[in-house]
């Protein structure tokens, strides 16, 4: 059936309704977001996708970021009321660089999670952020090692098909991007207890099934552990100076079809996200039973994407409230896992203090913003 509707089988009308009535009855009519700074730690990367402008080379834009200039961007977020520091990188590019190898042996590291180690820790104790880190794929060691400084952290899966690591495919040449890997690594999050974040990225040459086996493949491990506590549903935009700079990018109400598929996938009390700076019309998605808007900063661009700029604070307000729905701001980590069997003992105490009693941000901790 899920397949039916994504082929167009059947209407979209009956799918968007059950999806807002999931969502109401999981969330109701309050729509969130996590106040961030993007902190690039590395664009070095041993991966070579088709479509990602993050990543550069030695000697053209690849580059760690120093301890200094990693605290100058948190303490700049603090200034802006920001709650959220998230750590994204290029994962493992000593495998590729030895650049990157000679740079982290020369201030001590081994690896490039051991320095992502050493910036969460640094973030979380020198200011009010809570960092929530994407260095890509990890073990159960791993998660030991960065839970005590990161309430939650995530990963993309993208997409669960091996074909797509096929030549002339997006993921060729890319061995981060292996799906069984990224599988293992949302399982040992979950055996970590560690909230997660991860998701699909929407029209990078994957057919229909194989976002249908994603979805559930993602239903599947959230099952196992209860580790995931949101699906990001990403369109992929095509940039200019990669292979797919000429690839179509999905049409709308079919993309919205697979937003509202995840939400019926994963039930009522799964979040729900769609980045709003990658659609012109974003307020589509709240009939589509979104319940959270992601990470939007005041202050930093989307690293990711970056041709693409954060909508303004206020109108992003101002569409949540026209849908209906009232905007508040959240934590890294969600509201249900603000409990000692999912956050480190260490960090509870600092994330109880930032929320009120539905576990959203306080006002009081975002005072002294100057946004």
């Amino acid at each position: 059936m899920a397949l039916d509707i994504l082929n167009g089988a059947t209407g979209a009308a009956p799918l968007l309704a059950e999806a807002a009535r999931l969502r109401d009855e999981g969330f109701g009519r309050t729509v969130t977001y996590s106040r961030k700074v993007f902190i690039p730690l590395t664009t070095l990367c041993q991966d070579t996708c088709t479509y990602c402008t993050f990543a550069k080379p030695p000697g053209a834009g690849g580059e760690y970021l120093e301890p200094a200039d990693v605290l100058a961007i948190s303490r700049a977020g603090e200034a802006h009321g920001c709650t959220e520091a998230l750590f994204t990188l290029g994962d493992r590019p000593e495998a590729r660089w030895h650049q990157a190898a000679d740079w982290l042996a020369a201030r001590g590291y081994a690896t490039t999670l051991e320095y992502v180690q050493a910036m969460t820790e640094l973030v979380s104790a020198e200011t009010s952020l809570f960092p929530h880190a994407n260095p890509g794929l990890m073990d159960v060691p791993d998660f030991v090692n960065l839970r005590p400084s990161n309430p939650s952290m995530g990963m993309m899966l993208e997409n669960i098909s091996p074909r797509l690591m096929a030549p002339g495919m997006p993921h060729h040449n890319c061995p981060d991007k292996d799906p069984t890997l990224r599988m293992a690594t949302i399982d040992a999050a979950g055996e970590s207890k560690v909230p997660f974040t991860t998701g699909v990225l929407v029209g990078i040459g994957e057919d229909n099934a194989e976002i249908v086996d994603s979805l559930f493949a993602l239903a599947d491990a959230h099952a196992r552990y209860g580790q995931i506590q949101e699906i990001i549903v990403q369109n992929f935009r095509a940039k200019q100076d990669t292979l797919m700079r000429s690839a179509p990018e999905p049409d709308i109400p079919f993309f919205v079809k697979v937003v509202a598929l995840a939400r019926w996938i994963m039930g009522a009390t799964m979040s729900i996200q769609v980045p709003p700076n990658l659609t012109e019309d974003f307020a589509v998605y709240l009939d589509a039973g979104i319940n959270d808007w992601g990470g939007v900063s005041p202050l930093t661009i989307d690293w990711v994407n970056p041709e693409a700029p954060w909508p303004h604070l206020e109108k992003l307000g101002a569409v949540t409230s026209d849908g209906g729905f009232t905007l508040k701001p959240r934590l890294p980590v969600y509201p249900k896992y603000h409990n000692d069997e999912w956050i480190d003992p260490g960090l509870l105490e600092k994330v109880r203090a930032a929320v009120d009693g539905d576990g959203h941000v306080a006002h009081h901790a975002m005072e002294g913003s100057i946004v």
